[in-house]
């Protein structure tokens, strides 16, 4: 008799494990039970695997016993390991992956982008406005920046590549500033290194503010270089580049959408009506396609060209030709 008590004990526990191993298994692998589509959860620092376990179980994500998360944490050899930081917790995540993902410091990316022909300005109310970023840069002046950027002259415009940048939770304003700058450092000395011979810009800072220019005349990328090409036969010949857009960015916070004769006539570092040569810093943020159309501009005798109303321009090579392009596409438009 007692020697069938102990085999039912022995079968009893062997079940008991039995069933503690397959339930164990069904955790590590099931999913968790994520509370919504975009949820996460933050890491802070220093957190201990306990603490990590129970900022899980506070925040719903697990209701399984703390005893299967150090078993899991000690068969994957991660307790200890855990980096801190924001973590997306996606619909089907496991026990295990979750893990995983932690130990590997695979935290959630945001992400920032740069619109090719930005102002500075407009770059920075944009990275004001982002409620993830740590906010370090409201009132700091433009040239605070540019001289914790180490930019030359104090003037930051132009200096930031347009394109999308990765952050991550803790990052501030000045991080992402700070990387768009240095991709820009890098895309400018790449380009220029591999310059057109015909191009008689002095510098690649003259080069970023004639590719502004280019970037804010046109967003067609079969004109870039074709305009590029103009304006560059425009300063080989001692011509004035007279180009609107140069213009409105002088006028500043007194344009309001249109340009009156008065404005081409009035007298600003900006202004290529009455200003010989390049303006004195870029009046956008360039992509990397205008600097490149800028750099290897389109050959040809073209002097002039107007806007045709459907996006694209008319390329003319005489000033007669130019005012018969201009009395067709412009003032005929205009007229009522």
């Amino acid at each position: 008799m007692f020697r069938i008590l102990i085999v039912v004990f022995v079968l009893a526990l062997l079940g008991a494990a039995a069933f503690l191993f397959l339930d164990y298994r069904r955790f590590t692998d099931a999913p968790l039970p994520i509370p919504h589509a975009d949820a996460t959860i933050d890491i802070a620092r220093g957190a201990s695997y306990r603490n990590i376990v129970d900022q899980l179980r506070d925040a719903g994500v697990t209701r399984a016993s703390p005893w299967y998360w150090r078993a899991l944490g000690r068969e994957l050899g991660v307790e200890g390991r855990l980096h801190a930081g924001e973590y997306a917790l996606t619909p089907g995540l496991t026990p295990r992956e979750l893990l995983q993902k932690m130990a590997a410091g695979d935290v959630l990316q945001h992400h920032f982008t740069i619109v090719d022909g930005w102002t500075f300005r407009q770059l920075r109310t944009a990275l004001a406005t982002d409620a993830g970023l740590a906010q370090t840069l409201p009132g700091a002046s433009d040239e605070d920046i540019a001289q914790r950027l180490q930019i030359a002259d104090g003037k930051p415009e132009g200096w930031f590549l347009p394109e999308t940048y990765a952050w991550v939770k803790g990052e501030s304003d000045f991080d992402v500033l700070s990387r768009a700058h240095a991709s820009m450092q890098k895309t400018i000395d790449r380009l220029w290194a591999t310059r057109a011979p015909d191009v008689l810009l002095e510098s690649p800072y003259q080069a970023l503010i004639l590719a502004s220019i280019v970037e804010k005349e046109t967003g067609r990328p079969d004109e870039r270089p074709l305009i590029a090409g103009v304006f560059m036969r425009r300063l080989k010949f001692g011509m004035r580049l007279q180009t609107d857009p140069t213009v409105i960015y002088g006028m500043g916070e007194n344009y309001r959408g249109n340009i009156r004769r008065d404005d081409l006539e009035a007298d600003t570092p900006f202004n290529t009506y009455t200003r010989d040569g390049l303006p004195p810093t870029p009046i956008a943020l360039p992509g990397t396609p205008a600097l490149e159309a800028t750099l290897h501009p389109t050959a040809g005798d073209a002097l002039y060209f107007v806007a045709r109303g459907d996006g694209s321009h008319e390329f003319s090579a005489t000033l007669d030709e130019h005012n018969r392009a201009v009395q067709k596409f412009q003032l005929q438009h205009h007229k009522p």
